[in-house]
């Protein structure tokens, strides 16, 4: 009996044969079942487990309550998505919280907060830009006033001459304006961002804006006699004014009004197709492109038919270019970015005003030596060279500028336009 008590005491087994195949095969059945077991266990557990998970630690229901009031106020996923690439968010960003891209995440963020909020009323999304017949009359109506202008200073002449001057500059000056605050060139709201309700012009890039027209007017033929005969020869210089510019750049308001809309629609439909940030960036470069290509073509246009019509020199150069620095600087200020355009002008209005100043101060004894550039480049190029170079220059770096900011996402979320 002892000896069976010594067998059946709990030991170790002390020699090679204590694992026999039975024992194995219990082993390795036992370790089958409970992986069995726990697959079914956490098959039955995974839904209470997800939503444990979507307590606090749920990274997008973190980010929702972060931007509830930009997901609350939108109208689709898109202006989400724009929204939080505004905060500075990428694909790389949106990566983790286990999206693929902006776009999937502002999708996920925008059907949690419509179920959160079922209660409430959701506005309907915003289709494309629609032409709109007020700012298409608006858009003419520039060009219409200013060829009447035009037509009333070759017809009149002494006191009269410059009552119609005075009065159709004032008539033009309102025309613009009013064709600015509406339509695709018109500032806009922006629910993208919270806090803010629309783009104004600043009142410096207005005031930049009339000292280049001012200049195209007559700044060639006040330069010139600022060279040669100094202050003296200011009257005649403002009696030989150049009207063809001013004429093909009001004229130009109707086509940049036209191109502003076709690259405003394309890129709403872009945004409403993309699947990224990237994918969207590199549909819309090339419609702002060909949009401003567009315009550069029928601004082109406009100025030969100017000058061709009051029979003065066609100013291609001088006067596409200003064109051009001027649809720019509209296209970023009607979509937000209106630092950039009120530098960029204002660089160019210091150049040209430099230039005058410097041509007549050079008449002063001992001071000669200032107009040395204003002559090189007149030398070279002639008087439309210093404003040809500048607006040029500075259309180029807005250009620059607007390939970074107007294809962004951020740019186009916009309900609607202003008025």
């Amino acid at each position: 009996m002892s000896e069976l008590g010594e067998l059946d005491r709990p030991g170790t087994p002390d020699s090679p044969g204590g694992w026999d195949e039975n024992s194995e095969e219990w082993l390795t059945g036992a370790a089958e079942t409970n992986v069995r077991e726990t697959r079914e266990h956490t098959q039955t557990t995974t839904p209470a487990a997800r939503a444990a998970r979507r307590g606090t630690g749920d990274p997008v229901k973190a980010l929702m309550h972060r931007h509830r009031e930009l997901c609350e106020r939108a109208v689709d996923p898109l202006e989400i998505a724009a929204g939080l690439e505004a905060h500075g968010m990428t694909d790389r960003t949106a990566a983790r919280f286990r999206h693929r891209d902006v776009f999937s995440l502002a999708e996920e963020l925008y059907a949690r907060v419509s179920r959160e909020t079922e209660t409430a009323p959701r506005p309907t999304p915003t289709p494309a830009p629609r032409v709109r017949a007020d700012w298409v009359l608006l858009s003419l109506l520039p060009g219409a006033l200013c060829a009447a202008t035009v037509t009333g200073l070759h017809l009149t002449g002494g006191r009269v001459r410059l009552a119609v001057a005075t009065l159709g500059a004032l008539a033009v000056t309102f025309a613009v304006r009013a064709a600015l605050g509406r339509g695709p060139l018109g500032p806009r709201s922006h629910p993208a961002l919270p806090g803010t309700y629309g783009s104004h012009t600043p009142p410096f890039t207005r005031a930049w804006t009339y000292w280049l027209l001012a200049y195209a007017l007559l700044g060639d033929d006040l330069l010139t006699a600022a060279l040669t005969g100094g202050p003296g020869g200011f009257p005649t210089a403002v009696r030989n004014l150049s009207t063809a510019p001013v004429l093909a750049l009001t004229l130009a308001c109707a086509p940049a009004a036209w191109c502003a809309h076709l690259f405003a629609a394309g890129a709403r439909r872009k945004l409403a197709a993309s699947r990224g940030l990237a994918d969207f960036t590199a549909a819309v470069k090339p419609l702002l492109l060909g949009a401003f290509a567009l315009f550069l073509c029928a601004s082109a246009t406009l100025v030969a038919l100017s000058a061709t019509v009051l029979r003065e020199p066609a100013a291609y150069t001088t006067t596409v270019s200003l064109g051009a620095l001027l649809l720019l600087a509209r296209l970023l200020t009607a979509h937000g970015f209106t630092h950039a355009p009120a530098v960029v002008l204002g660089a160019a209005t210091a150049t040209e005003t430099a230039a005058l100043a410097t041509a007549f101060a050079s008449h002063l004894p001992g001071c000669a030596f200032l107009a040395a550039p204003v002559d090189a480049v007149v030398a070279a190029w002639g008087p439309a060279g210093i404003p040809a170079a500048t607006c040029a220059g500075a259309a180029l770096v807005l250009l620059f500028h607007a390939t970074r900011t107007l294809t962004r996402a951020s740019a186009h979320a916009m309900p609607g336009e202003a008025g």
